[in-house]
């Protein structure tokens, strides 16, 4: 499709002549359509972009349907206005709502910032209070949600096994369907959020041929999750408070990244006024795919087939051949140091301090210094993200690696539904239609059978 664009269309910076000191007049473009003459003006908006439908104006013949942007994977597209998440690919900078990622990790807990990303700001003490009492009242699930769990085979995907039970939990609150009522839709958030690591852990003890374990309200949001993963017959289960606030970190550093794959799913699919619980589902169906969600999982299996230190050489040079994949380094956004990557490589070292070393770390290391060190992975910007050291992480913690998307979905969870109550509330949203270039086949008439 390298002809696709056509004609040369010449665009200007604004419509006025520079002034003095080289800044321009208007905050506008003047497009010049080469193929007829014609100027166009049109305004460029707060955050430099513009109006999709401006460049609609531009065309040959009044009746014509006017121009569109061509952009596979949405990679220069701006679907939305946000307030939720803001990112600095080139500077290497996350913040939630204002706030850096870095102080939310060290100063917060996963609530905490949920109440933020939910609500736009942190909430007071009685605010928190409220909100932890809230999501612990909704923990539990209908029985009738053990039987769809039990119909999957033993060695179903735990992915596969939440997806599924979080689209038949939409079922038992046919209510959640009435998207504009605010008071509702804050309902079925709580719900979601308080459910989702009950779900998680039942499709973890599925797979240990385990009865699910009911959620102990009186502790933290992640150590009842632990406590519902772990706990064997009426026993107790006590977590480790330094696992107990890993799992936190990870949980925070996880619960939103602007329009991912999977938020834009959610939003996509709420933009039809769908049930949230409809619409999460989609989403977590976007994560589920490696490119995405899957990323830790491919991180882990990397390492264990190269197998040892001495073979990390040959391996990476690989790499420069097109030979290997070097996974978790790069990302589409950050163009600098992922930094999530930063403070979840402090807490595997925490983790560690617990658990026992994992073997694989310092092949982790190993790759992480030669690619910060090697003009051809820097020159690429290929640094470490948030998935090289996540999965060590859960590994070390006992996790199976069909479990690394269900921890991912479970603080993501947050995120997705902030970005579907943000796109709700925008007057200027509709249901998503994008547009396509058609380059099959003109009118044909039919052929019969016996003539083809």
């Amino acid at each position: 499709m390298s002809g696709l664009l056509g004609p040369t269309v010449c665009v200007t910076g604004n419509g006025e002549e520079m002034t003095e000191d080289g800044s321009g007049g208007k905050d506008t473009l003047t497009i010049r359509d080469n193929r007829t003459g014609r100027e166009y003006e049109v305004d460029i908006h707060e955050g430099e972009v513009i109006n999709a439908m401006d460049l609609r104006q531009i065309k040959i013949n009044d009746d014509d349907f006017g121009m569109m942007s061509y952009d596979p994977g949405f990679k220069n597209t701006a679907s939305t206005l946000s307030t939720i998440t803001y990112i600095d690919g080139g500077k290497g900078i996350l913040r939630y709502r204002g706030y850096p990622i870095e102080q939310l990790a060290e100063r917060s807990t996963f609530l905490e910032v949920a109440y933020l990303l939910l609500n736009g700001e942190l909430p007071t003490q009685s605010e928190l209070d409220e909100f932890v009492h809230d999501i612990t009242y909704h923990t539990y699930v209908h029985e009738n949600i053990r039987t769809v769990m039990n119909g999957f085979r033993y060695d179903a995907h735990a992915m596969s096994m939440l997806i599924t039970s979080v689209a038949a939990l939409g079922t038992f609150y046919p209510e959640a369907r009435n998207v504009r009522d605010a008071e509702n839709r804050r309902l079925q958030i709580h719900r979601l959020v308080a459910k989702m690591p009950t779900l998680a852990a039942f499709t973890y003890r599925h797979h240990r041929g385990l009865p699910p374990a009911n959620p102990e309200n009186e502790l933290s949001f992640t150590a009842n999750f632990l406590n519902m993963l772990f706990r064997i017959g009426g026993g107790e289960y006590e977590a480790n408070p330094v696992v107990e606030r890993a799992l936190d970190v990870l949980f925070i550093l996880h619960a939103d990244h602007e329009q991912n794959c999977s938020a834009t799913a959610m939003r996509v699919i709420g933009s039809s006024e769908a049930d949230p619980y409809s619409a999460l589902a989609g989403a977590m169906g976007g994560l589920f795919g490696p490119l995405h969600g899957g990323a830790n999982e491919a991180v882990l299996k990397m390492l264990q087939r190269i197998g040892t230190m001495d073979n990390i050489p040959a391996f990476m040079e690989g790499v420069k051949r097109k030979e290997e994949r070097l996974m978790g380094f790069g990302h589409r956004v950050y163009k600098a140091y992922d930094p999530r990557a930063s403070i979840i490589k402090r807490t595997a070292e925490e983790v560690f301090e617990v658990t026992g070393r994992n073997p694989l770390l310092d092949m982790a290391l190993e790759l992480e210094k030669i690619a910060l060190e090697d003009d051809f992975f820097v020159s690429r910007n290929l640094y470490p993200n948030v998935d090289f050291y996540s999965g060590l992480i859960y590994q070390s913690l006992g996790f199976p690696v069909e479990m690394f998307p269900v921890l991912f979905a479970i603080p993501r969870t947050v995120g997705w539904l902030a970005q579907w109550e943000e796109l709700l509330e925008d007057q200027d949203q509709s249901i998503a239609r994008p547009r396509q270039i058609f380059m099959g086949s003109a009118e044909r008439d039919f052929v019969p059978m016996e003539k083809r």
